[in-house]
């Protein structure tokens, strides 16, 4: 399943909201930087699909807010 995720990294609490079925915004607490805030994303998005977070992949966007996310398993 491949969705769509506007990031909002330094956000002051992790979140993942649903706009549609295939648009999702996610607001994490780390910077952009050293991709810290992708990883967290990943993360986020593992724990609302209940899947390992290895069955989530960054597959555009990796430095814009704008991304496009694989998971597989779902």
């Amino acid at each position: 399943m491949r969705i769509s995720v506007t990031a909002k990294p330094r956000a002051h609490a992790m979140s993942v909201v649903k706009i549609d079925d295939t648009r999702y915004v996610v607001a994490v607490k780390e910077p952009p930087i050293d991709g810290r805030a992708n990883t967290a994303i990943e993360i986020a998005l593992a724990d609302y699909f209940h899947v390992a977070p290895s069955r989530v992949c960054i597959v555009f966007g990796h430095t814009s807010r704008q991304k496009v996310i694989e998971i597989i398993g779902v």
